[in-house]
């Protein structure tokens, strides 16, 4: 295998903690802690993203090394590798929590290839002084869920941390999966995640809540200089002031409101819900990040939620990511605000995030109906049938790819029966539906599209496949068993989810009904 090439800035740049024994504790006036991962028992590699090896330097030859899979496992360290856990904060449910930080990732350093620079990091290595009363280990079916999803996400087009592999350890791991003291044992799996940085509101939020300001405005610099260096180049601030400027951290945070709203606007169209978007989940480049009890939007529910913690509050539903999104950037602009003389600057980014925020959606919205440039008509059009989607049950992925078949100058409801999980709503709601078809096919109609322009529009922002809980469970119940051929089938077919492949028409369904109460298939806890 070629050596790889490690420039270890974060570590090199920015103190760390200098006790190096590793137990939990509150640990202060410093960012990462050394720590090496715990060795497992018998690694495994059962997948891996060709796409990130090869965006690392990577290839399938280099992918099945045991000095590799050792280290994709917590076991080894190449050359040049550091490993270590960064310490951060974060608002929990809407709840100052305090010092969290990585409980159980552990990084292997900040790998250069090609010009880029990515960070690699092992999820489930083994306990950091930030793991609190956990174990540091995570589990099959969450490893395998994040791995499948953060490439997913990446080839439906939302901003995403990637996986590189999925690691099997050899070891058992003892969960208590619906957290009702039933606990068992279950297979132990390793992610190892990838990001240019893995830097979370919840590092600048620790930081202010210590009132160490001046390792606050550090780490500002820093991330400036070293997570948005193109930004930064474009932008032309000067940032030799001690300290930074007021221009320069507000235009800052600015951009990571855009970048915020960008991502936020992506979930939305594909019907993605994160599921906990605690600030401590929050990336600062906009990225989504932390794959736990997430799920795709099945009959369109703005209420619904995958988290089984979030069942009663519905904080993290469906239709209030936007307006988390936000919550989460005004508590970002509190820690930033206390660098800063005042705060209208910052002020002026939140502005920036909603202004963002709604041309995005309007745009995705634009062309997932197909129509041209919003007009401020649209709005009622939309509404309409988004509330006639909760109300009928209405496949969301469904509803979109059939609403392109439609024969705009003779509109039939029937063509959308598919997209119904009950029959009898398609005949109740049937009056309601037809009515809203007649107005959509008057307004595409309008439109200053081409048939086949409006028709690309829809399939861009449409897709086709997308990861519904069921599909997931599925697959983590065969490897459970110890057959990866479901994963397989799922990561290959996620690389094209906008285009019909020939052989997968049961992933094209929705919902089957034994998967509506079915555990890991509608809801799911934070248990990994």
């Amino acid at each position: 295998m070629q050596p790889l090439i490690f420039d270890n800035r974060f570590i090199r740049e920015l103190p760390g903690d200098p006790i190096q024994d590793n137990y939990t504790r509150q640990v202060s006036d410093c960012l990462w802690s050394s720590v090496q991962p715990t060795p497992v028992k018998n690694p495994q590699l059962l997948a891996y993203s060709a796409d990130v090896a090869q965006m690392l330097g990577l290839n399938a030859t280099s992918m099945q090394t045991p000095e590799l899979i050792h280290t994709l496992g917590g076991n080894a360290v190449l050359a040049g590798m550091v490993t270590y856990a960064t310490r951060y904060g974060g608002h929990q449910f809407g709840n100052w929590a305090g010092q969290l930080g990585d409980g159980r990732a552990i990084y292997l350093g900040e790998l250069l290839h090609a010009e880029q620079r990515f960070e690699l990091q092992l999820k489930g290595a083994g306990e950091t002084p930030y793991s609190r009363r956990a174990d540091g280990r995570a589990v099959l079916r969450s490893s395998l869920r994040e791995f499948l999803c953060s490439e997913a996400m990446h080839y439906l087009g939302a901003p995403t941390t990637r996986a590189l592999s999925l690691v099997t350890t050899g070891d058992g791991v003892v969960r208590d999966m619906f957290y009702d003291g039933n606990q068992q044992i279950e297979p132990g799996a390793i992610v190892c995640r990838v990001a240019p940085s893995f830097t979370r509101f919840g590092h600048f939020e620790l930081l202010a809540s210590r009132n160490e300001l001046g390792l606050l405005a550090q780490l500002v610099r820093f991330t400036i200089d070293r997570d948005f260096a193109d930004w930064r180049a474009q932008s032309g601030l000067d940032m030799s002031s001690q300290p930074l400027s007021e221009a320069v951290i507000s235009a800052w945070f600015s951009e990571i409101c855009r970048r915020t709203a960008v991502m936020v606007a992506h979930w939305m169209r594909v019907g993605f819900v994160h599921g906990v978007m605690n600030t401590d989940n929050m990336s600062i480049l906009g990225l989504t990040i932390d794959y736990g009890p997430y799920g795709w939007v099945d009959n369109f529910d703005p209420g619904w939620t995958p988290n089984t913690t979030d069942a009663q509050g519905r904080r993290y539903c469906f239709g209030r990511q936007p307006d988390i999104a936000r919550w989460n950037l005004e508590r970002l602009a509190d820690a930033l605000a206390t660098l800063l003389p005042n705060s209208q600057g910052l002020a002026v980014g939140l502005t920036h995030y909603d202004q963002v925020y709604g041309a995005s959606l309007t745009t995705s919205l634009s062309h997932k109906f197909g129509w041209d440039a919003w007009q401020e008509a649209d709005g009622e059009l939309v509404n309409r049938v988004f509330e006639l989607m909760t109300r009928a049950e209405v496949d969301m992925t469904l509803f979109f790819n059939l609403l392109a078949e439609i024969d705009i100058h003779a509109p039939q409801l029937d063509l959308l029966k598919p997209a119904f999980y009950l029959e009898k709503s398609l005949d109740q709601y049937r009056a309601a539906f037809t009515s809203w078809l007649t107005d959509y096919a008057t307004r595409i109609k309008a439109s200053t599209l081409t048939p086949s322009a409006r028709l690309t529009h829809m399939a861009a922002a449409n897709p086709i496949y997308v990861l519904r809980n069921y599909m997931a469970q599925e697959a983590i119940d065969l490897a459970t068993q110890g057959d990866m051929s479901r994963l397989h089938t799922l990561l290959n077919l996620l690389q094209q989810p906008y285009t019909l492949q020939a052989g997968m028409d049961e992933f094209r369904q929705k919902r089957p009904d034994w998967a509506r109460q079915k555990a890991g298939c509608s809801m799911l806890s934070c248990s990994s």
